[in-house]
């Protein structure tokens, strides 16, 4: 195949995609980088956010709440602390946790970890838009 290179997304639950695909974004924490074959070499860390991938023309949505990327001899390597495939996911429990993290941070009591309410808000707005197959 020309024109391709090897993805692989790992997660604690262990290897959830290994694939020649043609193109990828990544949220990495400084924005999204996007990554075509023979790549420059690439180490980034990732936020929660959604990957774009691309095979055969097919674009593929894959949520993932933060990890690590490595890029190099034409092959990219996602260690991803958690990862969910857009038609897998729980659309309504999603929504309902965007519901009580965005609950958390209007009422920022004292007891709110603010760092871990925005993350449990990026998380699940990351799994919403990796499940909305309109969304590009």
């Amino acid at each position: 195949m020309a024109g391709v290179f090897t993805f692989h997304v790992v997660s604690p639950e262990g290897n959830v995609l290994k694939e020649d695909i043609e193109f990828v974004i990544l949220p990495g924490v400084n924005g999204e980088l996007g990554i075509l074959p023979n790549h420059a070499p690439l180490i980034a860390a990732l936020d929660a956010g959604v990957i774009h991938y691309t095979i055969n023309g097919t674009k593929t949505k894959l949520a993932i709440s933060g990890g690590f990327a490595e890029v190099s001899d034409n092959k990219a390597t996602v260690l991803a602390d958690t990862a969910e495939f857009g038609e897998a996911i729980d659309v309504p429990r999603a929504l309902a946790a965007k519901e009580r993290a965005e609950k958390r941070l209007a009422e920022k009591s004292a007891d709110t970890d603010i760092r871990r309410a925005e993350y449990a808000l990026r998380r699940a707005i990351a799994r919403i838009n990796a499940a909305d197959s309109k969304r590009d």
